[in-house]
């Protein structure tokens, strides 16, 4: 039986893989005016509370990988909140210190005809009890723009939900 050199190329291709290149997490800035301004019932803490550094693929489409880890998207997802908090956030009393550790568990960039769409899912544990689990999506015709978006959206939405901010309040 002969193997065609046309088969033989696309085989050896889907089984040693085209490598995954590495996608490091950088902010996105929001523009002002995105989160809503709330007063603190004490001091804030925003944690990363993702334990796991192993790789995870965000991005896969014809051969093109992109590799990082949740601790690292989640790290960014802090820097990002504290940053936002800072700028949107005032401390009216010292009453109550609040914390809120997050967690990012998936991110993944899709590719639809010259756009990508991302999904981001992550925990919010708002005074070590108060579990609150969303999803957020963004969409960009960029696929960095759009991973960095995402993450950024994704701090945007938990400072700006209902939830988080109630217990921020009280």
């Amino acid at each position: 039986m002969k193997i065609h050199i046309a088969l033989l190329i696309p085989l050896t291709l889907a089984f040693t893989g085209c490598g995954t290149t590495p996608y490091t997490p950088q902010e996105y800035t929001l523009r002002d005016g995105l989160i809503k301004p709330v007063s603190l019932a004490g001091p804030l803490s925003i944690n990363n509370a993702q334990s796991s550094s192993v790789e995870a693929i965000v991005y896969s489409y014809m051969g093109t990988k992109l590799g990082s880890n949740y601790k690292d998207i989640t790290q960014l997802m802090v820097d990002q909140a504290k940053k936002e908090a800072g700028k949107n956030f005032k401390q009216v009393s010292a009453d109550k210190q609040k914390t809120i550790d997050i967690k990012v568990t998936y991110l993944k960039s899709t590719y639809i005809a010259f756009y990508w769409k991302s999904e981001l899912k992550y925990t919010a544990t708002l005074g070590g009890s108060i579990v609150v689990d969303k999803t957020v999506h963004h969409g960009s015709g960029i696929l960095m723009q759009d991973l960095n978006g995402c993450i950024a959206e994704a701090a945007m939405d938990l400072l700006n939900d209902p939830q988080v901010t109630a217990y921020l309040r009280e």
